[in-house]
């Protein structure tokens, strides 16, 4: 008997929590975005691939479809050669909310809560506040955020710890169960 109540509280359980889950999925489709902007270091310098590698890294990790493509170009010093310098472009889709009913391509979607500062992400750094305060305007201008504390203290020359911190909650593709 025990048992039996046992395994009903449980069954309910997960039961309520896939019902609030299912609750906190809403319908979104992908908006694709092309964004150009001219990076400029004076603490941190990249090469071209490196810049490329960074910025397409934090545009998945926010969410963007992973076919997000970024290139890099006009490295003052050469694609090999870290450069103060380089103009960024970047080509991507990201998520927006969308009536479930508006047709092709919907998908379902959570807003999840993320973090990008010093390894977090783990591919973070200590030194790219630089990146993420030129980045902003591409970040709270194309994807789908709420409650976004968007903090940076950069100070030319020096690298100091927690100068960039952001934080929210971003629209992204839902995870499949099985």
């Amino acid at each position: 008997m025990q048992y039996r109540l046992i395994s009903l509280i449980a069954a309910l359980a997960v039961a309520g929590a896939a019902v609030a889950a299912d609750e906190a999925a809403t319908h979104a489709s992908w908006q694709e975005h092309t964004v150009k902007f001219h990076y400029t270091g004076f603490t941190t310098h990249y090469t071209c691939d490196g810049l490329e590698s960074k910025v397409r890294t934090i545009l998945v990790y926010l969410g963007a479809r992973k076919d997000a493509r970024v290139i890099a170009s006009g490295c003052a010093r050469g694609p090999n050669e870290p450069s103060p310098y380089a103009w960024v472009e970047a080509k991507f889709h990201t998520l927006a909310a969308t009536d479930k009913g508006a047709g092709d391509g919907v998908v379902k979607a959570n807003w999840s809560a993320f973090e990008l500062s010093p390894r977090r992400p783990t591919d973070m750094g200590d030194g790219e506040c630089e990146l993420m305060e030129q980045m902003k305007p591409l970040i709270t201008g194309n994807f789908a955020l709420r409650d976004v504390d968007y903090r940076t203290s950069c100070v030319p020359h020096q690298i100091s710890i927690a100068d960039y911190s952001v934080r929210g909650k971003v629209l992204r593709l839902a995870q499949a169960t099985k």
